[in-house]
C-alpha cells in the first residue's frame, strides 16, 4: 500500500471513529501551523541564496565551505546542531536558517567573491538581506554558541 493510501485510510478510519463516538456527527478540529524553523539549504544556488538571506524576521547563517576543507568538516556538525530547532539567535530571538554554499561550484565562487570570502570556512550571518556578522575558521561549539548569542 502506498504512503498516500495508507494516510488516507488512517484519516478515514479516524473520521469514522469520531463519528461513531460523537453520535454520527463528525467533529471539526482546527490545526495551527507555525512557520518552519531551522531550515537547511545544502549547496544553495544564487537564487536560493538571495531568497533565503532576504527573508524577514529570520537570521540566516551562510556557511561557505569546500569538500576538501578539513576545518569545514569539523565545523559543519557544530553549526547544524546549534541551528536545529528550537535554537534561536541570542539578542533578537529570531529563528535560524542555515545555507551551505560550496565554494568549489561556479555559483559558490561568485557568491564567495561577492562577500570577500578569503579563507574557509567562513560563516556570515544575514538579516533582511544584509550581512550583520561573520567569523572565519572552525570554532568549537562554545565559540559558535557565543557567535549566535551575539546576533
Amino acid at each position: 500500500m502506498s504512503l498516500v493510501r495508507c494516510l488516507k485510510s488512517s484519516v478515514s478510519s479516524n473520521i469514522l471513529r469520531r463519528q461513531s463516538l460523537a453520535g454520527g456527527v463528525a467533529s471539526a478540529r482546527a490545526f495551527h501551523v507555525t512557520p518552519a524553523r531551522a531550515v537547511v539549504y545544502p549547496n544553495a544556488d544564487h537564487k536560493t541564496f538571495k531568497q533565503v538571506t532576504s527573508a524577514k524576521d529570520r537570521i540566516t547563517l551562510v556557511d561557505f565551505h569546500a569538500d576538501w576543507c578539513g576545518p569545514c568538516h569539523q565545523l559543519a556538525p557544530v553549526i547544524q546542531k546549534l541551528t536545529d530547532e528550537p535554537n534561536k539567535s541570542g539578542k533578537t530571538g529570531l529563528p535560524l536558517d542555515l545555507v551551505k554554499v560550496d565554494t568549489d561550484s561556479d555559483e559558490g565562487q561568485l557568491l564567495g567573491a561577492t562577500y570577500k570570502v578569503r579563507a574557509l570556512p567562513t560563516v556570515i550571518a544575514f538579516r533582511d538581506g544584509a550581512p550583520i556578522s561573520q567569523f572565519v575558521g572552525a570554532l568549537n561549539a562554545a565559540g559558535v554558541q557565543k557567535f549566535l548569542d551575539d546576533l
